[in-house]
């Protein structure tokens, strides 16, 4: 009998997998991230794949390439998806800023207040609407397929003391990247922003190049900072940190109606497990921080709110220096609302 089943369990794989190979893949997709497999992006990467190749019966391939194996930078990157070299592509907000530069408006501190107002905003019309416009703005050559999230929220981290207060900061050399908009924030908050590269913060921190960063937990314990000297940590949650998620116009229209519909939802399939992962993954990295020496502060709505305050300036700055700026601004703080009153009311519900 059992021999039986064994010869029965055998057969089966055996047609299963000839049948795999009968019926090659139609159609491969390939798609990119400059990151590493404990990151959030391949995440939601493999969940694609899984996704678009099962429902897709085996037509569609996806094919990952974690790293700079096709691209190093977000405009080579973004460069390969418009020429149709790379078909998908993850990119923060910094890195499509060169093209795109009022995605950043999502970088913006402190005007969205917590994970199910974020999601609300992302899930709905406002990144239907970035789309058109970056289509626009590619000339039918880029599509942002979805928003997701790619390590938490920015929080405040430092090599030297508690921050509560933008007073706290003042004259601290805190990180940034090159771009324009993170270094307004930090200088409005009091800080003295110092541009040094991803891959050199580490030496940065240990050397006193920079005193602080702002960062997710899950980066920070995944580079090791508190090795570097990095102690405190205030979960001011300034900004969310975005993954845009973009696709050739021509390799999309390319596929059949029903092939599309796959990719769209693969790409909501995405989107929920971006959404999940930093949750999951920030447990053991707040734990790992404590571990290691680190100090966690939780500002008080008060404290926050003079934070905010003290970043006002950086709004109008956005809205006048970046192109695009005020329409997307405007789009995004209009979908905040809407996505509060959403929540708001389904936590009222929820209470009664």
């Amino acid at each position: 009998m059992l021999k039986t089943l064994m010869k029965t369990l055998l057969l089966a794989s055996t047609l299963a997998v000839s049948g795999m190979a009968a019926h090659a893949a139609d159609i491969t997709l390939r798609a990119t991230a400059n990151s590493n497999e404990n990151d959030e992006d391949y995440d939601g990467l493999v969940v694609f794949k899984n996704y678009v190749e099962n429902a897709s019966n085996g037509a569609i391939a996806v094919e990952l390439f974690i790293g700079t194996q096709l691209c190093a930078t977000g405009e080579e990157c973004l460069q390969g998806v418009a020429g149709g070299s790379i078909d998908i592509y993850i990119s923060t907000s910094g890195g499509a800023a060169g093209i795109f530069p009022y995605i950043q408006v999502l970088d913006l501190p402190y005007l969205m207040s917590d994970d199910r107002v974020a999601e609300e905003v992302l899930k709905g019309d406002f990144t239907r609407e970035l789309r058109a416009k970056a289509l626009a703005d590619s000339d039918n050559k880029i599509r942002l397929m979805t928003i997701g999230n790619t390590g938490g929220w920015r929080n405040y981290a430092n090599t030297s003391k508690t921050i509560k207060s933008p007073g706290d900061l003042k004259g601290l050399k805190m990180r940034t990247v090159p771009a324009a908009l993170p270094q307004q924030v930090a200088t409005a908050v009091g800080a003295a922003p110092t541009p040094v590269p991803w891959p050199e913060l580490f030496t940065a921190l240990q050397t006193g190049v920079v005193e602080g960063t702002a960062n997710g937990i899950t980066d920070i314990m995944n580079m090791k900072f508190t090795d570097a000297g990095l102690k405190y940590l205030t979960l001011d949650g300034h900004s969310y940190m975005g993954a845009f998620w973009w696709m050739s116009e021509d390799t999309f229209q390319g596929l059949s109606e029903d092939q599309r519909k796959i990719v769209v939802d693969g790409f909501a399939a995405l989107q929920q497990a971006t959404f999940a992962s930093p949750k999951r993954k920030e447990i053991a990295a707040y734990q790992e921080f404590l571990k290691a020496g680190g100090e966690i502060y939780v500002p008080t709505p008060e404290e926050k709110a003079v934070f905010k305050d003290a970043v006002a300036p950086v709004f109008d700055w956005f809205k006048t220096e970046v192109p695009g700026g005020t329409e997307v601004f405007d789009m995004f703080n209009a979908a905040v609302a809407s996505a509060q009153e959403a929540v708001d009311a389904e936590r009222a519900a929820d209470l009664k």
